[in-house]
C-alpha cells in the first residue's frame, strides 16, 4: 500500500483518531475523518486541507454513529463518493470506557460500551467489506487494547470488548485472506487521551503503571500499518515498551500469578 492510500477513520474528531488522520495526511494519504461529533471532524478536515498546496478539498469528514449500521453505510459511501470511489483502509478507532465497579455501574452504560466498542467495530467491518474486497493491499486496522490480554477490574466491560475485538481480528484475517484483505489490530496500554484523563485515570492501575503513551505514539504505529506492504503486517502490534512486557508475562506466567499481579496493581489484593 502506497502513501496515497484512501483511509477511513472512525472516531476521528479527537484523540488517537485525529492524531492518526494528521499523521497519514502528512504522509500523503487521503483521509476521511468521521465521528458522532461531525462538526469537530469537519473542522479538523478543513485544517488538514488548508495545509495542502492549493487548498483543495482532498480530506473529507462527516457524521458517523458507529453503533448504527445504516450510519456506517452512509458514511462509507460518502467518503467513497468524494475519494474517487476508493477506500483502501478502514481504521476502527471509535471507543468509550466505563471505569467503576461492575455492579455499581448501570447496565445501560455497560451496554453502551458494547454497542460502541464491539458492535461498532463489527458494524464497520461488515459495511466496509464490499469496498475492500479484491482491492490490492486493502486492510482493516482495529484499535484494541492491552486490557484484552487479561481482564481488568473496574474496566471489566471495556476489557471484554477489546478481548472480543482481538478475537474478531484473528478470525477475519483468516476469513478474508482469500480475497486479499488483511485485518490487524493495535494494542496500546494507557494513552493520554480525554477518555483516559476523564474516565480511566481514576483507576489504581493507572497510578501504578502511569500514562506513558501519547495519541501520536499510537498514530505512528497505525500509520505504518496503513501504508506498509499488506503481506508482512503483524497480526497484533503491541505499542510502547510496557505492553510487550505485559503480554510476555501473561503468556509465560500461570493464571494464578497473572490474577494476583493484576489484582495488586488495581488495589484489589
Amino acid at each position: 500500500m502506497s502513501h496515497s492510500a484512501h483511509v477511513f477513520i472512525s472516531g476521528a474528531a479527537s484523540g488517537i483518531g485525529l492524531a492518526t488522520a494528521q499523521r497519514l495526511a502528512q504522509m500523503g494519504c487521503r483521509v476521511g475523518l468521521y465521528d458522532i461529533q461531525a462538526e469537530e471532524a469537519q473542522a479538523q478536515a478543513r485544517l488538514l486541507n488548508d495545509r495542502r498546496p492549493g487548498g483543495e478539498n482532498w480530506h473529507v469528514a462527516g457524521h458517523l454513529d458507529v453503533s448504527q449500521p445504516e450510519s456506517w453505510q452512509q458514511a462509507l459511501q460518502h467518503f467513497a463518493d468524494q475519494a474517487q470511489g476508493r477506500i483502501d483502509v478502514l481504521v476502527n478507532n471509535a471507543g468509550v470506557a466505563v471505569t467503576d465497579a461492575f455492579v455499581d455501574t448501570p447496565l445501560a452504560r455497560h451496554r453502551r460500551v458494547v454497542e460502541i466498542n464491539l458492535l461498532g467495530t463489527m458494524n464497520g467491518c461488515h459495511a466496509v467489506w464490499p469496498h475492500l474486497k479484491g482491492r490490492p493491499g486493502s486492510r482493516v486496522i482495529n484499535l484494541c487494547s492491552a486490557s484484552a490480554l487479561f481482564g481488568q477490574p473496574d474496566l471489566a466491560t471495556y476489557a471484554a470488548t477489546k478481548a472480543a475485538i482481538r478475537s474478531l481480528t484473528e478470525a477475519l484475517d483468516i476469513e478474508w485472506s482469500s480475497d486479499g484483505v488483511r485485518v490487524v489490530d493495535v494494542l496500546p496500554l494507557f494513552v493520554n487521551t480525554a477518555m483516559v484523563r476523564d474516565e480511566v485515570s481514576k483507576m489504581k492501575t493507572v497510578a501504578t503503571l502511569g500514562v506513558r503513551l501519547s495519541p501520536q505514539d499510537v498514530a505512528h504505529v497505525v500509520a505504518r500499518l496503513a501504508t506498509a506492504p499488506a503481506k508482512g503486517l503483524p497480526l497484533h502490534s503491541l505499542v510502547g515498551w510496557q505492553t510487550p512486557l505485559f503480554a510476555l508475562a501473561v503468556r509465560l506466567s500461570p493464571t494464578w500469578l497473572n490474577r494476583w499481579v493484576t489484582a495488586r496493581m488495581a488495589g484489589k489484593g
